[in-house]
């Protein structure tokens, strides 16, 4: 049976048939175009704020670091301006005042003499606390040289191969003395110098603006602190001795 014949017998014109068809293929395409459109919309629609886009940290990808608020953390060429080839900072040399060199001098002329009087306390004390506080002294001032050392090469400090002559007079004093007698010398010497530069250093690390000086200034404070506790556990550290101390180490009015 033709198609033809198919449509009379079913009562629809052939020409309604017609537009039905082409009605449908109309829509059809409008269906497809529409969608269509609708994805590149939705591919072009930006994230939203808090969810990671391809290729970014947070929807802001080469600004900052994977805030969604865009706003990325400055890297250290972006603060100072410069950067070198590798993209690092170049930090400029740090000040070195006079402050900081006087210092290293006073650091190394303490070695230069109460390494010295560290080995005398091992043959010439009497007490074993007065020989353990030696030992303290020769570990202690022995590691705080090698620093000082290391520290002012790279600084450009000289620094001096002798004590002052004050310190070289209570070695001597210490050379001459035997017994109890070496042991209240050596108690009282030692505990007043290491009471005036343990206010020196904690002058020093409060204000220096080196970094090397701020490394040596702590290390130093813990060596000195150290000392001054094992000098008093000797039990032989006068009160005049303290309060001398004191009067030197006041504030000036």
């Amino acid at each position: 049976m033709s198609p033809n014949r198919r449509a009379a017998e079913s009562g629809i014109p052939l020409r309604t048939l017609g537009v039905i068809v082409a009605v449908c293929a109309v829509i059809a395409t409008v269906l497809i175009v529409t969608r269509g459109g609708g994805d590149d919309d939705a591919s072009a629609a930006p994230s939203p704020a808090g969810v990671v886009a391809p290729g970014g940290y947070g929807g802001n990808a080469g600004a900052g670091y994977g805030h969604s608020s865009g706003v990325g953390h400055a890297t250290g060429a972006e603060d100072e301006g410069t950067s070198n080839d590798a993209g690092g900072t170049q930090a400029g040399p740090q000040p070195v005042t006079e402050v900081d060199r006087t210092f290293l001098v006073k650091v190394r002329q303490a070695g230069l003499w109460e390494i010295p009087a560290g080995r005398l306390a091992q043959t010439n004390a009497a007490s074993e606390a007065v020989k353990r506080a030696g030992l303290h002294l020769l570990d202690g001032h022995s590691k705080l040289d090698q620093l000082v050392r290391e520290d002012a090469k790279i600084l450009g400090v000289p620094l001096p191969d002798e004590a002052t002559a004050e310190q070289q007079d209570w070695v001597r004093q210490l050379e001459n003395a035997r017994g109890a007698e070496f042991d209240r010398l050596f108690a009282n010497v030692l505990r007043s110098s290491h009471g005036k530069i343990f206010a020196t250093i904690a002058e020093v690390r409060a204000a220096t603006q080196n970094d090397l000086i701020r490394r040596h200034a702590r290390q130093a404070n813990q060596t000195v602190l150290d000392h001054m506790e094992v000098l008093e556990d000797t039990g032989l550290v006068d009160n005049a001795t303290l309060a001398e101390v004191e009067k030197s180490v006041a504030p000036r009015q």
